[in-house]
Order: structure tokens, then C-alpha cells, then sequence
């Protein structure tokens, strides 16, 4: 009778109505808005991981432009292929990082692909922001990356607008720091100046963010220039990855069955 009564109330009188039909449509729009936040909290994964391929791909082909288009004669056919002929050759293995060190000398991260997954050693490690490391080890599921920040890391790297390049290494202490040695004392270098990957093995394909010039040291014998790159990846909020296959580094000839047959 009480439920009766109230829908009487709610039904026949415009004022009541008016109230109920407020405070009805407030709760709902608080359910609602409570279950968007979580189905979008949900989808978090996904969305990062597509906003890292997206960068990865948009830094791609930023690097191509930047030096192709200087040598085009403005055929936009032309450049479409260029770009494309560069892109074809990378493929991405999204991943997420579940164990993660800054704190030692030679850290490690764990990944969770392995070689069900496709990822092999000495396959090429990026997130949104930049270069992460190498894959060092793979089980079927699992895979340990040797990060920027360890010792033994040896990444080739080059100045974005010079060109000049070298070998990046991380010697420990701050983990924003790196330093490539071995620059020409007749470089002319800016601060500021952005590093990339030069493209120069088969890990990681040309014009993959780095870092930026941050200092010009002089190396310990004082023949060249030392450099200090803040590194643009934060690797004490590093989450979402893509392991990447490039294709694009000159591989070895394929031998012919005849040319088999003369060495014989």
C-alpha cells in the first residue's frame, strides 16, 4: 500500500513529480558516470598501448620527412613510397613491464612476452617516449630486457641535426643521465639538440627518440667531445612497451642453390 501510495503521489501531483523525477535522473546520472569511469579505467591497457605504437610510428616517420624531403623534387608520390618502403620492415610486440630496477648498476626488466610471442634476443625495446633497452633472454612467456640504465648497455645513437654518432652508455648514479663519447672536437653541437637511434645495427630502426643534449664534457684524454643526454624515457614509470622487429638493416645475401654448387 505504502508503494501504491507513493506512485500516486509521484503520478498525479506535477510538483512532487517534478521532484522525483530530479533526484531520479541525478541518481542515475551518478550510476552512470560511476560506470563509465570504471569501464574507461578498464580500458587504460589498450589505450596505452595504442598510444605507443601511434608515437613509435609518428616518430618514424617524422625522421623519414625530415630527411627525405630535402632530397625529393616535391613528388608527393614519391615521398608516400620513401615512407612507406621505411615503415614496412617494423613490426610491434606490445607488452607490459612487470619487475623493473633503477637502483643497482645493471638493472633489469622483466616483460611479459616471450618467445610464444614472437620476441627474440636482440630484438629492440621502445614505450611512447623513447629507447628502453635490448632483449637479452626470452622464455616462452616471459623476457628479460637489458635496459639503458646497465652497464653493459651499448646502444648506437646519432645528433638529429649533425649527424654525428656514437655509442650510448650509462655509467650508473642519476637515471635520467647518459653519455655518449667519442665526438669530433670539430663538431658544432647545441644544447638541447635531439639524439636518436641512427639505424646503424639491426636492433633499432633510424630516428627512434632518445634524449637531448643536456652538457658538452670534454673525454678523459681530451681528444674528443664527451656528451651528456637526458634521456627522455622515465624508466621509474616505465609500464607499457612494444618490442619491435625491424626488417630494414641490410641482412646477408641469400645464397642460389648454383652458387652453392660452384663453392662445392
Amino acid at each position: 500500500m505504502e508503494v501504491v501510495s507513493l506512485v500516486l503521489l509521484f503520478r498525479f501531483n506535477a510538483y512532487q513529480g517534478s521532484v522525483w523525477f530530479t533526484q531520479a535522473n541525478a541518481v542515475s546520472g551518478k550510476v552512470l558516470d560511476w560506470e563509465s569511469r570504471m569501464k574507461a579505467y578498464a580500458q587504460l591497457g589498450s589505450v596505452n598501448k595504442q598510444l605507443t605504437e601511434e608515437n613509435l610510428r609518428m616518430q618514424a616517420e617524422l625522421s623519414v620527412l625530415h630527411r627525405r624531403l630535402a632530397e625529393l623534387e616535391h613528388d608527393s608520390s614519391l615521398t608516400e613510397r620513401v615512407l612507406a618502403e621505411q615503415l614496412a620492415g617494423i613490426r610491434h610486440i606490445p607488452a607490459q613491464v612487470i619487475s623493473n630496477s633503477i637502483k643497482d648498476r645493471d638493472n633489469l626488466i622483466t616483460i611479459n612476452r616471450g618467445s610464444a610471442d614472437g620476441v627474440r634476443k636482440e630484438m629492440g625495446v621502445v614505450c611512447g617516449t623513447g629507447v628502453v633497452g635490448i632483449v637479452a633472454n626470452t622464455g616462452r612467456h616471459y623476457a628479460i630486457v637489458l635496459p639503458v640504465l646497465n652497464s653493459h648497455s651499448s646502444i648506437s645513437c646519432r645528433l638529429k641535426d649533425s649527424e654525428y654518432f656514437g655509442y650510448m652508455k650509462w655509467n650508473g648514479g642519476n637515471p635520467l643521465r647518459a653519455f655518449i663519447d667519442d665526438i669530433p672536437r670539430h663538431a658544432r653541437i647545441r644544447k638541447d639538440e635531439s639524439v636518436e637511434t641512427s639505424g646503424f645495427s639491426s636492433v633499432f630502426p633510424p630516428g627512434i627518440f632518445v634524449g637531448r643534449v643536456r652538457r658538452v664534457l670534454n673525454s678523459d684524454d681530451g681528444l674528443s667531445y664527451k656528451l651528456e643526454i637526458g634521456l627522455s624515457t622515465d624508466f621509474g614509470k616505465l609500464r607499457d612497451v612494444s618490442v619491435i622487429e625491424w626488417e630494414g638493416y641490410e641482412r646477408e645475401p641469400e645464397v642460389k642453390e648454383e652458387d652453392k654448387k660452384a663453392k662445392k
